[in-house]
């Protein structure tokens, strides 16, 4: 620790001895962006332009300070249990997480399930003001301001051992939800970035099993279309310029390696930033990938590719490459050019007159923390109740009456236990499940609680009861952090696909709901089951996901009516893993997802339930213009309740000469509206979304004819139709 310290401290002098000097040409701030980087680059030096390759933004020597990575996906990880804040002497001498508390909140399973793009963007901009403020207290704890988030993969496969990471199975829906957390993270300042979007894993990367080895072979349409869809979005729409290439290959090639990543995403996307290998790359794609005989040449090609950062060891094997010719000092300087461009954007570039509007945040020494203060609590709060699914509530069991219960069972593993996933932070206090139920009920109420069904107390406490809620589902790493453990078929975990859809604590529900009719499955769960039985049998279902600090107040709010429930699935949950194509068929179309899976499912793509009811009344009006399509539909909230609907637009293309999904989503808003009230939802689609990707011509090309508007409450349910006539690209 003395060490580290004695280092920081040194680095930090040798920064400010560099103010006190003439400031240098590259901190001109009236200079363009580009310029600034070249006059950077003259400034630097080969061993500097080497260490740049690696995942810090420093250059002591100019005056720029230390700046890493931090992971993001669901709330700035700073401990939790692989120790993202490092890790020190607990009792007993045993090393564990540090003590850097963030706000955590559900996964990004969960964050989809919210369908809404505002909430996520908050979600953002919270992980991202608690960076900063890490970076720039007066102690100095972490130096990082480049977030890994948000995750732009696809869960095209619900076996997926980090379907988890995922905002669901859906291109457009990921993609919105990935420009609403870059947007969050990076900030509104057209100058500055408060901190930088690093999106994950470029590209196809669904798979866990032999991961750094195989190969996700799919076309150009798919590429366009599907699979890079999310990623094409955040850096062209949202402006991430930054992003982590996958282990796997893509059509036969390595993805740290691929030419798409400087042909497609740097000259026709404009990444003009970060690509990094993910951790450990280096050394697959020698020895799994078997891409080159030796890690010199290896070293070489990633750099040649525009990757300009390595997340494992590098330096031997870069000045290796350099010595024997592999390897240009050019190459490097095209290479780190980008990582160069993120560290200006973030107001690392400047000298001490930088205009970066967030670089106070932190600095006060009376500040209160981010994480502690309110407004980040009643964020989590909320994010967590909007991400509750209510799948079955058959006979209105739910909500509860707390007025009217004498005896709630609270039963399961899940029911007293936030479990923290592989990428989650360390939070400043956790409500279970257990302690929301108790804190919402009245004093009267007992609660009973029971872990499990050992010598019959399960069933016992649920016979007592006038509702048992069975909180079950997976653990996201195996409960213990051994990286290819995960000794339940049904869980998954990074590394590790899932070889079941089953849910293990089936026959626990089973043994609740025989002695209690009132019985509320609460799966608490990073992924989809086959749960039939439950389907079948039970009166009430409910989805949430793992790691929310406030898990317990969230679905306490959605159980006792506080919040109408409005969560919408994000993947399609099948009935039967025999349901699924090979795990490895990475082509879609062979049945998968909703736009082309044909069978009956348990719970199609965009389905939720409400304790009200919502009458789809009418289209109102369509509308085009040169641009754009605008569908204007009444909807009336037919219930006793205030609730929210996330209206649906699908579209369907009759008329087209190419394949087709059968439908996709287009358009989609999570609308609150009033018992009773009509209220009109505007939709507005721009007509390049209803294209597709004509690899002749290399680009999105809209066909004239019919294209059907199927505006409904889930994918299977449409409620109202329309169409719209297009005269195609000109």
């Amino acid at each position: 620790m003395k060490i580290k310290s004695f280092f920081l401290v040194s680095c930090v002098m040798v920064c400010l001895s560099s103010y006190a000097q003439d400031a240098y040409k590259f901190q001109n701030m009236k200079l363009p962006d580009e310029k600034r980087i070249d006059l950077l680059l003259k400034e630097l030096t080969l061993d500097e332009k080497i260490t740049l390759l690696g995942s810090d933004l420093a250059v002591p020597r100019l005056g720029i300070l230390p700046c890493r990575h931090h992971e993001g996906l669901h709330g700035l990880a700073l401990g939790g249990p692989a120790a993202w804040g490092g890790r020190e002497k607990g009792e007993n001498g045993r090393m564990i997480p540090k003590d850097c508390p963030t706000t955590i909140f559900p996964q990004s399973y969960g964050l989809g399930s919210t369908w809404d793009v505002d909430l996520v963007k908050k979600v953002g901009e919270q992980a991202s003001i608690e960076a900063r403020y890490y970076m720039q207290r007066p102690e100095n704890k972490r130096t990082a301001l480049v977030m890994r988030a948000p995750n732009a993969d696809l869960a095209r496969d619900p076996r997926w051992g980090r379907t988890e990471e995922s905002f669901g199975e859906d291109p457009f829906l990921t993609a919105r939800l990935t420009v609403a957390n870059i947007e969050g993270l990076q900030g509104d300042n057209p100058r500055y970035w408060r901190t930088a979007a690093l999106m994950k894993h470029f590209l196809a990367n669904s798979n866990e099993d032999r991961r750094d080895s195989t190969s996700s072979d799919f076309d150009m349409r798919l590429f366009y279309e599907y699979y890079a869809y999310p990623f094409y979005k955040g850096i062209t729409e949202a402006g991430s310029r930054a992003f982590m290439a996958a282990y796997n290959g893509w059509n036969g090639i390595a993805m740290c390696i691929h030419p798409c990543l400087e042909e497609i995403t740097r000259k026709k996307w404009g990444n003009n930033g970060i690509i990094c290998t993910d951790g450990g790359a280096l050394k697959l794609l020698v020895n799994s990938h078997h891409a080159f005989p030796t890690l010199a040449e290896g070293a070489a090609a990633v750099v040649k590719a525009t990757t300009g950062q390595f997340l494992d060891e590098y330096l031997p094997y870069i000045k290796e490459a350099l010595e024997k010719g592999y390897l240009t000092e050019a190459d490097i300087d095209k290479a780190i050019r980008g990582n160069l461009y993120v560290a200006l954007k973030l107001g690392l570039l400047d000298g001490k007159d930088s205009k970066d509007p967030y670089r106070t945040i932190g600095t006060d020494p009376n500040e209160i923390p981010p994480y502690q203060q309110e407004g980040a609590r009643q964020l989590a709060r909320e994010v967590t109740a909007k991400s509750v699914v209510l799948l079955k509530n058959s006979q209105g069991l739910l909500p509860l009456d707390a007025s009217k219960l004498k005896k709630i069972a609270v039963i399961g593993p899940y029911a007293d236990k936030i479990v923290q996933d592989w990428y989650s932070g360390t939070p400043e206090y956790e409500t279970t499940i257990l302690k929301g139920i108790r804190e919402a009920v009245n004093k009267d109420t007992e609660v009973i609680y029971a872990p499990n069904n050992g010598i019959d107390q399960a069933v016992k406490a649920a016979a007592a009861a006038d509702v048992a809620l069975v909180c079950v589902g997976n653990h996201p790493f195996g409960t213990r952090p051994d990286w290819f453990f995960c000794p339940v078929p049904s869980d998954g975990r990074e590394a590790v696909d899932r070889k079941s859809l089953m849910l293990p604590d089936e026959d626990l529900v089973k043994q609740v709901f025989k002695v209690n009719p009132n019985t509320v499955l609460v799966l608490v769960s990073s992924f989809p089951y086959t749960i039939n039985w439950s389907q079948e049998h039970l009166p009430a279902i409910v989805h949430i996901t793992h790691c929310s600090q406030e898990q317990g107040n969230g679905l306490a709010d959605v159980l006792f009516g506080k919040v109408n429930p409005a969560g919408r699935t994000v993947q399609t949950w099948v009935k039967d893993i025999t349901d699924l194509p090979d795990m490895m068929d990475y082509n879609i179309r062979n049945g998968r997802t909703y736009m082309y899976y044909k069978g009956d499912v348990l719970y199609p793509f965009g389905y939720g339930l409400s304790y009200t009811t919502f009458d789809y009344q009418k289209i109102e009006s369509i509308q085009q213009d040169d641009e754009h399509v605008t569908v204007k539909v009444l909807v009336k909230n037919t219930g006793s309740r205030d609730g929210e609907e996330v209206v649906q637009l699908y579209a369907s293309y009759p008329d087209s000469k190419v394949e087709r999904p059968m439908k996709q989503l287009r358009a989609f808003t999570r609308v609150p509206i009033t018992a009773g009230e009509v209220k009109e939802v505007v939709l507005t689609i721009p007509k390049i979304d209803f294209g597709y990707w004509n690899e002749a011509q290399d680009k999105f090309v809209v066909e004239p004819g019919k294209v059907r508007l199927l505006v409904g409450a889930s994918s299977a349910d449409i409620r109202l139709e329309g169409e719209v006539q297009l005269t195609g690209d000109k």
